[in-house]
């Protein structure tokens, strides 16, 4: 399944955001949501949820060797 954004120009058309990999005269099935302030707030946690992963894994991220390992996962690699 690919979800791609449109805009609605009447209607009976749609542009989309972005091509897709469908060939001309092909039915595709489309399914209609529309905004709702819910998708704001959403939007707010995801991009602090972002934030977050980028300041625990960013450039400062000190670079850990294997000498500094205490335990050994024995299910890591398996």
């Amino acid at each position: 399944m690919v979800v791609v954004q449109a805009r609605v120009l009447d209607p009976t058309h749609l542009e989309l955001a972005k091509p897709i990999a469908i060939s001309r005269g092909r039915n595709v099935f489309v399914v209609v949501t529309e905004s709702t302030g819910a998708d704001a707030e959403r939007q707010q946690w995801l991009a602090g949820s972002s934030e977050s992963l980028r300041n625990a894994y960013g450039e400062s991220e000190p670079e850990y060797t294997p000498s500094m390992v205490r335990e050994a996962n024995p299910g890591y690699g398996a």
